[in-house]
């Protein structure tokens, strides 16, 4: 079966994510053996796609001077050294707390919800980064990614491959691109923090589904925050739904305890880990941010320091909600209420 104009539209005809071996049964429900059957047409394939993305991925931009904040805005630790403390950081908020950083989650919400309204065809990355900085600076905040261990912006801004951590430049957003925009502000002395992928302009489907079911892996491992279970019930809700989809998983980063420090030592994988054994209990606070592949979840990274993407430059989306374990559940407190 071996319609080889497909090689010349990729959009019409794309094999799995994950391939079968040249034994195996092939993809397609021939009931023949895979290198009888499809493998010589999706080598083909996979070298047409490997040459588009080589030719269209996202180069570095230049970066715009460093944005200062006000002296009259109140700081985190790291603010001027980039060296953060994490000496003594809890877990688990006290209801006072609870109070300043239900403010700061909302803030980064209606931070990130103004911003996404922005992205368009032919916007920078930088030109996002000037309205998060002035937002958040406007709401007596300050953005807390900026001088975190030398990061240079008020946010992060990830391009089709670029997994995480991508900083805001002077490349305009393409027609067809799909961007995240992370967002952290720290306000009234505590931490919100959350992240969305936005569609700029119009976007072929693969990335549609993408960004659709990298919400819903969050929304899952959101679902399975309960007191007295453990944290690694998130990661299994996450990549078994990944898994349905033959996507790629990000091992290397994942959620983090968040308050009034910016990274608690608590991590949260987002792939099923059964040392992740550490109970979740009511008043813990952290983040739920699932990297989600079309394609493998290897990464290669940039020599900025900072900009990490897909080795196999397929697309990748990410979602993220700072939570609060309560007594009978969870609250996401980066989610204005209804």
């Amino acid at each position: 079966m071996n319609d080889l104009n497909a090689v010349d539209a990729p959009a019409a005809r794309r094999p799995p994510n994950k391939l079968p071996r040249g034994n195996d049964v092939c993809w397609c429900g021939s009931g023949k053996k895979y290198k009888k059957c499809h493998e010589e047409l999706d080598t083909d394939w996979l070298r047409h796609e490997k040459q588009h993305l080589e030719a269209s991925r996202v180069r570095k931009g230049k970066l715009s001077p460093t944005r200062p904040v006000p002296a009259y805005i109140p700081r985190p630790d790291y603010a001027l050294t980039g060296v953060p403390n994490r000496e003594n950081a809890r877990n688990v908020r006290t209801p006072e707390e609870l109070v300043r950083m239900r403010k700061a989650c909302l803030a980064a919400e209606e931070i990130l919800r103004e911003a996404g309204a922005l992205v368009k065809p032919g916007l920078t990355t930088d030109a996002i980064d000037a309205f998060v900085h002035e937002k958040t600076i406007a709401l007596g905040g300050y953005p807390s990614t900026l001088n975190y261990r030398g990061f240079p912006k008020s946010l992060c801004t990830s391009v089709n491959e670029v997994i995480c951590h991508g900083i805001p430049d002077d490349r305009a957003l393409l027609d067809g691109d799909i961007v995240n925009l992370d967002v952290t502000i720290f306000l009234h002395g505590m931490h919100g923090d959350t992240n969305a992928t936005f569609l700029v302009g119009t976007v072929d489907e693969d990335s549609k589904q993408l960004v659709r079911v990298t919400h819903e892996c969050m929304m899952k491992g959101i679902e399975a925050v309960k007191p007295g279970r453990p944290i690694s019930d998130i990661g299994r809700a996450i990549e078994n739904h990944a898994n349905q989809y033959g996507y790629g998983v990000v091992r290397s980063y994942c959620g983090h305890g968040i308050g009034d420090v910016f990274h608690t030592n608590l991590q949260i994988p987002h792939y099923f880990d059964a040392r992740s054994n550490t109970k979740m209990e009511p008043g813990m606070t952290f983040t739920i941010e699932p990297m989600i592949c079309l394609g493998s979840a290897d990464e290669v990274h940039w020599n900025d320091q900072w900009t990490v993407a897909t080795k196999d430059l397929r697309r990748t989306a990410q979602f993220e909600h700072t939570v609060l374990v309560t007594d009978s559940g969870v609250e996401i407190l980066t989610q204005r209420p209804a």
